[in-house]
């Protein structure tokens, strides 16, 4: 198979979706490998090492998607890049159609086969491709959050950890999967007072064990969001809904009651953000204000540590870009329900339950309403 890898486009984006030592094994397994020339500046890796491993080095986007028959991605495609995109062309990366109406009718249009990081699922249900971006993210929401909260920077003007004869900052983590608890443990190690809400009481129970006496468990309902949030200096969004949208926890009418120059940093900004107010952002420009409180809701944030997140990213991602890359589609999907779960569309239809139950209008497409290209 000719596989391509371009660079990645999206605003304030250094990952890179396949290493050198990926598109050496994918060479070895007999496939061709097209990189984009510079495609792994951002993360440290140079064309040299890209040709070292056997990868053929182009110039322009357009010979990759002129000629890949599958295309590796970090980002879902932009725009322009959906425009080059043609019928039965496989494109693995992460999608998160579900909190974007127009890249789902722009894919079910272009005829292409969706398969998504976020949705594919192992032997225990878990979700290998989205965790090690989660638990970068679950880091970095923290040491965004600190940083914001610096009065230069619009907000309280709190350290979060305090000094002695001071108060920490509190932080209210909402979701407590990977990247709540990898939030959790950051701003516990950094003194503040954490607490952390779920709705699943078995993992309440686990992460009351486990983490450190800073950190305080609280079952997440209504009531319990609106007494936490109030009193919080530091907000961290962390929910999911595997492959849906996220459901929103903090209204626009909460925001009144809670402290000025407060921070909010949505994590789950890619799947529609559990916060009302939240609108995506970029690294250029990350934050803007609603009624005071300082909102955070950059959609990569993983892109800013471009090295640590390829190498972490790709560490999961290429076992299975091999399997799909030699097997073909239908016999990946055949290899059980987690690889199914991964396609998303196929045939110009939506073939993920999930996302058919967001756009139940879309699910129902089954041809292009113009010729293909």
């Amino acid at each position: 198979m000719i596989i391509g890898v371009p660079k990645e486009i999206k605003a304030d984006e250094y990952r890179v979706a396949v290493l050198p030592v990926g598109a050496q094994l994918l060479t070895q397994d007999a496939h061709t490998i097209l990189i984009e020339r510079s495609a792994g500046l951002g993360s440290g890796f140079d064309d040299k090492k890209y040709s070292a491993a056997g990868a053929r080095i182009v110039e322009t986007a357009d010979e990759i998607y002129t000629q890949a028959e599958m295309i590796v991605k970090v980002k879902e495609p932009q725009p322009t890049e959906i425009t080059k995109l043609h019928e039965g062309q496989i494109v693995f990366c992460y999608f998160h159609f579900a909190a974007s109406r127009e890249l789902t009718a722009a894919c079910l249009e272009a005829g292409i086969v969706a398969v998504a990081y976020e949705t594919l699922r192992d032997a225990h249900g878990r979700l290998p491709l989205l965790t090690p971006m989660s638990e970068i993210a679950g880091k970095m929401s923290i040491q965004e959050g600190a940083k914001y909260l610096e009065r230069p920077m619009m907000g309280r003007g709190t350290l979060l950890g305090g000094v002695a004869g001071v108060a920490p900052a509190n932080v209210l983590i909402l979701g407590g999967g990977v990247a709540g608890t990898n939030a959790a443990h950051v701003a516990a190690g950094m003194g503040a007072n954490v607490t952390i809400m779920d709705i699943d009481l078995d993992r309440l129970r686990y992460l009351d064990e486990v983490m450190p006496p800073n950190v305080t468990t609280i079952y997440c309902d209504p009531y319990a969001v609106e007494q936490y949030a109030v009193n919080a200096d530091l907000i961290i969004g962390a929910v999911l809904v595997p492959g849906d949208r996220t459901p929103v926890l903090i209204k626009r009418s909460l925001l009144k009651k809670m402290k000025p120059g407060s921070v909010i940093v949505d994590v789950s900004v890619d799947q529609g953000g559990c916060i009302e107010t939240c609108r995506p952002t970029t690294h250029h420009d990350p934050t803007y204000d609603v009624d005071g409180v300082l909102h955070y809701c950059v959609t990569n944030m993983p892109g800013a540590v471009g090295r640590t997140s390829s190498q972490a990213l790709c560490n999961a991602t290429l076992p299975f870009v091999r399997k799909l890359a030699s097997l073909g589609v239908d016999a990946f999907a055949a290899l059980g329900p987690g690889h199914a779960a991964a396609i998303n569309i196929k045939d110009h239809r939506i073939v993920n339950d999930i996302i058919s139950e967001v756009f139940p209008d879309l699910s129902k497409q089954l041809t292009p309403s113009s010729p293909n290209k």
